[in-house]
C-alpha cells in the first residue's frame, strides 16, 4: 500500500482507549503518541482525535491544544445505553463542559428493539441538546441490531434526531463493525444528502487492525458516497491497534 494512501487512513482514526483499567499515564501516552505522529509526517497523516471516558476530557483538551487533533468522548451510558436519559443527558453535558469536542453515544438497542423508535429519537434529542457545541456521533451497535433493516431504520432515527456522525459499534461486542453494515449506513446518508444537501459522517469502529482492512471501509465510502467523503469531517475510523499496523507500514 502506498505511504499516501497509508497516511490518509491514519488521519481517518479515532485513537481510542476505552478499558476499566485506563489510567492519566495512559491516557497522556496516547495523546502524546498522536501529536508525535503529526511532528513525524509534517502533518501529514496523524490521528483525527483520541477517544476516551469523560473523566479524562480535560486532560486531553489540554494535552492537544492548538494541535488540531479533537477530543472524543464516550458519554450517556456507553456501552450499554441502559440508563435513566435524565442520568445519560447530565454525562453528556459534563463531559462537553470538560472541554470534549466530540460525543460519541450509544442508543439504547433493547428500546429500539422493542420498536419504540420514537422514545429512541427522543432521547438522542435530547442527548445533541445537551452537546453544545460538540459533534455528536451515535453509535447503533449493528451487532446487536442484527438485520440490514434495523440497521437502515436505526441510521434513519439517529440522522433525524440531529447526528453529525452515526457509527457502528462500542467495540464491546461481536460482531463489531462489518462491510455489510457500514454499506447500509453509507446508503442511508447517501440518501439524506440527495434530499437535503446535509452531509452526514459515517465512523466504523470495533475489531478494525490492520491497513488491508480499514481500505476496505474506505472502498465502501468512496464507492457509495465518493470523494468528498474521505475526509476526517465525515469519516471516522474507531481503532487502538490500526495506528501502530499503520506506521510500521509507511516507509
Amino acid at each position: 500500500m502506498e505511504n499516501s494512501t497509508l497516511k490518509q487512513i491514519l488521519s481517518f482514526v479515532d485513537l481510542t482507549t476505552l478499558s476499566g483499567d485506563d489510567t492519566q499515564e495512559k491516557v497522556d501516552n496516547l495523546c502524546q503518541k498522536a501529536l508525535d505522529l503529526k511532528k513525524q509526517y509534517n502533518g501529514e497523516g496523524h490521528p483525527a482525535a483520541i477517544c476516551v471516558y469523560p473523566p479524562f476530557a480535560a486532560q486531553v483538551k489540554a494535552k492537544l491544544a492548538g494541535s488540531g487533533i479533537q477530543t472524543a468522548c464516550v458519554a450517556g451510558a456507553f456501552p450499554s445505553g441502559q440508563a435513566p436519559l435524565e442520568a445519560k443527558v447530565l454525562e453528556v453535558k459534563l463531559t462537553a463542559e470538560q472541554g470534549a469536542d466530540e460525543i460519541d453515544t450509544v442508543i439504547n438497542r433493547g428500546m429500539f428493539l422493542e420498536g419504540r423508535f420514537e422514545e429512541v429519537k427522543a432521547e438522542l434529542i435530547a442527548i445533541k441538546a445537551a452537546c453544545g457545541n460538540a459533534h455528536l456521533k451515535v453509535i447503533l451497535e449493528t451487532g446487536e441490531l442484527k438485520t440490514p433493516e434495523n440497521i437502515r431504520k436505526a441510521s434513519e432515527i439517529s440522522i433525524d434526531a440531529g447526528a453529525d456522525f452515526i457509527k457502528t459499534s462500542t467495540g464491546k461486542i461481536s460482531p463489531a463493525a462489518t462491510i455489510e453494515a457500514v454499506e447500509v449506513m453509507a446508503q442511508v446518508v447517501k440518501e439524506h444528502f440527495e434530499k437535503t444537501g446535509k452531509k452526514i459522517g459515517i465512523k466504523p469502529a470495533g475489531g478494525i487492525s490492520t491497513p488491508e482492512e480499514a481500505k476496505a471501509y474506505v472502498d465502501v465510502m468512496k464507492k457509495i458516497l465518493g470523494e468528498e467523503w474521505l475526509t476526517p469531517q465525515l469519516f471516522r475510523i474507531g481503532a487502538s491497534r490500526l495506528v501502530d499496523n499503520l506506521t510500521s507500514q509507511i516507509k
